[in-house]
């Protein structure tokens, strides 16, 4: 798989990426990338431009979604592979965490009005998409000068016990998985060493996942090391789970990501990809 033809989460301003799926496209081309999955938060919106320019330029498309959704009172996202982005089940599913994000949207811009940010809700929507996520707010922090950066932004600002911050209701892990599924997809446990979890924790977590019927988790990423990669991978044998890769890219601005520039999966691990019409081939 990895000589960076492969990426299986990537974000376009459908949600809070900064290029639009058709650039988006391009860019992953002009890196080498033959198979992407576009994986926009909690909308498949973006996938029939991305669908033209891919079949323009000859890359694979993988219709892909990322849903927001509650463990154990913390937010999780599973990423869907492979579905189909007309489902009704999917499409309904996906209407009721978008009204869970805009009304999450209108609480943190008041919030963030108290630190001086002006019109932070529309200048949110400004910025394009449809569905608002914090780094649109984080954005806004860094362009009026009270967070040097969106690392910054975030630490300081957006992240849980901090102004910015507002707890969503989205819906439980269990009903993420099932919509996914509805729609033929594969279900991928997203950056599962990214949630702050012990590592007594992240076994429940992937105890509970693989309980719900999920199919993969991410292994190779953009930001992991050998070391986490490993341990990944040691929980999804243990808990009979695919592997999958992403680089979850979302603007050239972070210059530490490029898409498909991912590491092998670890000896035993089965490739979600292994699932999809056309990609087991391409990857070796």
């Amino acid at each position: 798989m990895n000589d960076g033809k492969l990426d299986f989460h990537s974000h376009s301003t459908v949600s809070d990426g900064s290029l639009p799926p058709a650039e988006l496209v391009r860019r992953a081309h002009d890196a080498g990338v033959q198979t992407l999955a576009l994986t926009d938060h909690d909308s498949t919106d973006g996938l029939a431009d991305a669908a033209r320019e891919a079949q323009r330029l000859g890359l694979q498309l993988i219709n892909g979604v990322e849903i927001s959704c509650l463990w154990e009172r913390r937010t999780i996202h599973i990423v869907g592979l492979d579905v189909d982005p007309r489902h009704p089940a999917l499409q309904a599913g996906l209407a009721q965490v978008q009204a869970e994000r805009r009304t999450r949207a209108a609480r943190i811009a008041e919030r963030l009005g108290k630190l001086g940010v002006r019109d932070a809700l529309a200048r949110a929507q400004a910025m394009g998409g449809g569905q608002l996520t914090r780094t649109h707010f984080a954005r806004l922090l860094v362009e009026d000068g009270i967070a040097k950066d969106m690392k910054q932004a975030f630490k300081r600002y957006m992240v849980q016990g901090k102004l910015g911050y507002v707890a969503a209701q989205w819906p439980p892990m269990a009903s993420a998985i099932e919509w996914i599924h509805a729609a033929g997809g594969q279900a991928v446990l997203a950056h599962p060493m990214r949630y702050p979890l012990s590592g007594a924790w992240r076994e429940r977590l992937f105890s509970a996942y693989a309980g719900f019927g999920g199919d993969a988790a991410e292994i190779s990423t953009a930001s992991g090391d050998a070391s986490e990669r490993d341990l990944v991978a040691r929980l999804c044998i243990s808990h009979g789970l695919m592997g999958s890769a992403g680089s979850d890219f979302h603007s050239p601005d972070q210059h530490w990501i490029t898409l498909g520039r991912l590491a092998p999966l670890p000896a035993g691990i089965v490739p979600v990809w292994s699932c999809f019409e056309g990609v087991a081939t391409a990857a070796h």
